[in-house]
């Protein structure tokens, strides 16, 4: 399923999401975060020793909540981890959230050993405000 206009435009622009996923006893994790868009997938970029990856690779469903400015304007995705992608892209992927939520010319936090991935989410139904 192909992401509508809201959700890019949403995702594009600086919102931030909720994503969902669910830990090993079924209990749903939420966490606020940067998204992103290729237009294809979503994608939220993170270290792999997270928790929100381990679950992801256990059982790959997720939800991701985008919300923008104003409080009626949001998109609700609900997918699947279709992918991941590592190494100097999502290092790139991290420096580009950076300048989009920050401004900062790169990402201003430590990274860990295992260095950065990119979770790329397929939409299987969108809910959008509008």
């Amino acid at each position: 399923m192909s992401l509508d206009s809201t959700v890019v435009r949403l995702a594009k622009g600086a919102n931030l999401a909720t994503v969902v996923t669910l830990m090993p006893d079924g209990q749903p994790q939420a966490q606020y975060t940067w998204v992103d868009t290729d237009g294809e997938y979503l994608l939220v970029n993170t270290e792999p020793q997270r928790q929100r990856f381990k679950n992801l690779q256990r059982d790959p469903r997720v939800t991701v909540l985008i919300l923008g400015d104003n409080p009626w304007d949001w998109a609700e995705i609900r997918g699947h981890l279709a992918d991941t992608v590592g190494g100097q892209e999502a290092r790139d992927h991290i420096d580009f959230l950076a300048k989009k939520y920050l401004d900062a010319d790169s990402y201003p936090n430590p990274i860990g050993p295992d260095g950065r991935i990119i979770l790329k989410i397929a939409a299987d139904k969108v809910n959008t405000s509008g």
